[in-house]
């Protein structure tokens, strides 16, 4: 192994220790959280960062990329789960994982990282405020009959609001405490998973004022069964365009978060090219795995990654201990973590999305070219009217078309492309 070198130390091998812990804490409210947004049973959303982290940690080529359920996934897995159940998301993510391979295998990531960074803003603006939208019913308690089939969440939350006065008080309470303490956290103590501070003071003040919601419910401290499923020929229009956006979707996350990662450890250089291949590999092996469970996909997590990094993980044993530490809580506390509201899991993923919501690009927004902030908005209303798939390609379309009207249609004279490569040399 890479980790186990001359050069490791036991100054080495104790921030691992404390960054893998720090990266664990942070992965079980997520990580229940995002499986259950998914219609998963929460628990496969841990099983995922378990079973992928020592495979991702062995072949991936950025050592400190940890790995899990990521928001960017939810849309695919939550569609297949809604018409096939747990066989339809072992499906979508087993053919999704085979993509990711054929990528590597034609060395394709080195041209997937080349996805314009506004479209990417775009994309986790949407996914953050579909995060938050998604979970209205679950943080208000209103038992409302919501239209699952359909892509708009704008529809969805008024058939939820139309039922406010139906809302549940605790649900409320607990959902907004998470959020509120969470943010708190962050804010005075940075390197602390805030998100797990706010579920513990939620659960907290539900026991001590007598709030009843509904719980998690116990968590299976076991090897989960390998998920049944059958092929059909109509599977080839259902599963595999989904699987295909949700490999695209995922192998961008992980490059674009590793390029985040080595920028926060100081070293300001791309991918190379190999290695941005060599990464799609290793994480496509990992899902195949996670697939036969049907767990969720696992991609880049920078939240988890640039924690374990403040808290001194800096080799791939940081990502193995990360996933040591996830068992060893389920083992020790899992009673704890069934009786956690799914109210208190809904302001997670509430309190994530809100965070994802790229407010420093909303501030700027006038300052970008008309290109980029169309490309921004684009992509980002259409994940909450359509789906993920058609955002990103109306997102990259806008520069197609821009590059179509530059080239063939208006091209810029030699003393106007001499102008314009000037200023982009500024």
């Amino acid at each position: 192994m890479k980790f186990l070198t001359w050069r490791y130390s036991w100054r080495a091998f104790t921030g691992d220790v404390f960054g893998g812990f720090i990266a664990a804490l942070i992965a079980i409210p997520y990580g229940l959280a995002m499986a259950a947004m998914m219609g998963l049973p929460p628990v496969l959303g841990l099983v995922t960062s378990i079973v992928s982290a020592p495979i991702t940690a062995a072949l991936g080529r950025n050592p400190v990329l940890i790995g899990g359920t990521a928001s960017a996934t939810v849309p695919f897995i939550a569609h297949a789960v809604q018409l096939q159940g747990l066989g339809g998301a072992a499906k979508v993510c087993i053919v999704a994982s085979i993509f990711m391979m054929a990528f590597c295998v034609l060395q394709l990531g080195r041209y997937i990282q080349q996805v314009p960074q506004p479209v990417v803003t775009g994309f986790s603006c949407g996914i953050g405020a579909m995060m938050v939208l998604s979970q209205l019913a679950t943080m208000t308690g209103v038992k409302a009959v919501v239209d699952r089939t359909s892509n708009n969440l704008i529809y969805q939350s008024w058939q939820v609001l139309s039922q406010i006065s139906t809302a549940r008080p605790g649900a409320i309470v607990i959902s907004l405490l998470v959020i509120a303490v969470a943010f708190a956290v962050a804010r005075f103590v940075p390197r602390a998973p805030a998100p797990l501070f706010g579920v513990l003071f939620a659960v907290l003040v539900a026991f001590a004022t007598g709030i009843h919601e509904r719980e998690v419910g116990h968590l299976p401290f076991e090897i989960p069964p390998f998920a049944g499923f059958a092929w059909t020929p109509h599977d080839v229009w259902t599963v595999l365009p989904s699987a295909l956006g949700l490999a695209f979707v995922s192998s961008v996350n992980i490059l674009i978060t590793s390029r985040v990662v080595e920028h926060f450890r100081g070293r300001h250089r791309h991918l190379k090219r190999t290695d941005a291949d060599a990464e799609l590999g290793a994480y496509g092996i990992a899902n195949v795995v996670a697939g036969m469970f049907a767990a969720p996909m696992s991609v880049g997590i920078p939240a988890r990654s640039l924690a374990s990094v403040r808290c001194g993980g800096s080799t791939r044993l940081s990502n193995i201990i990360h996933a040591v530490f996830i068992v060893a809580f389920l083992g020790i506390g899992g009673e704890f973590i069934s009786h956690i509201p799914m109210a208190a899991l809904a302001g997670v993923t509430a309190y994530i999305g809100i965070c994802l919501l790229e407010w420093s690009t909303w501030r700027r927004l006038r300052r970008m070219r008309r290109v980029d902030s169309a490309a921004f908005l684009v992509t980002s209303i259409a994940v909450l009217l359509v789906n993920a798939v058609a955002a990103v390609a109306l997102g990259c379309g806008l520069y197609l078309v821009r590059f179509i009207y530059r080239r063939y249609i208006n091209p810029l004279t030699p003393e106007q492309q001499a102008l314009r490569e000037a200023v982009m040399a500024k």
